[in-house]
């Protein structure tokens, strides 16, 4: 069995592998119309990129029952929600008190919502290491869900008691909504 890989970007995020079935017939219409769409209805962004596009609807084509290919794809993050998020984080970072450094507020927000990766700690433990946010790492709909996870945790009981420790569970909790609603208009 041969395996094609096909690396369309840098450092793809999703990963799929699909293989020829030929227990499906097509009809010869069929298989234009299937040609039309991916040759004509998609093309590479540039001349070069079209030509690697090009190259790979051939090998799809040309597959033998059972092979291979791993294809790599990702989804670009949208500019103003990145930029919106990334205002979320700083506007609680700038009304919070306990944090002094903004990276180590990022890393317990990330830990706090569990965009995190289990490994095993130095005395054996399993501890939490935070992923990254960056925009080759994270596409928009798992950005999207971080920072849903991450306005759960802010509201959550632990947050904002951990975020400003002179008040009260109940008064930290109206800060933190205070400081949230600030976001939503």
């Amino acid at each position: 069995m041969q395996l094609i890989k096909l690396k369309i970007i840098e450092d793809p995020v999703a990963q799929s592998l699909i293989m020829r079935d030929r227990s499906i017939t097509l009809t010869d219409a069929e298989k234009q119309a299937a040609r039309k769409a991916l040759e004509q209805g998609l093309r590479g962004i540039d001349e070069q990129n079209h030509k690697s596009w090009m190259r790979f609807i051939r090998n799809i084509f040309s597959l033998e029952d059972g092979e291979i290919v791993e294809v790599g794809t990702r989804i670009p993050r949208s500019g103003p929600f990145h930029r919106f998020h990334m205002l979320c984080e700083q506007t609680v970072f700038n009304a919070q008190e306990r944090f002094k450094e903004f990276e180590q507020f990022r890393n317990w927000l990330k830990i706090g919502s569990g965009f995190v990766t289990w490994v095993p700690g130095v005395k054996g433990g399993i501890v939490p290491l935070p992923n990254s946010i960056s925009y080759a790492k994270l596409e928009e709909d798992a950005m999207r869900e971080l920072h849903n996870n991450m306005i759960k945790f802010l509201h959550d009981g632990h947050a904002a008691p951990y975020l400003w420790k002179h008040l009260s569970a109940e008064d930290a909790g109206k800060m933190m909504k205070t400081v949230l609603e600030r976001l939503d208009r």
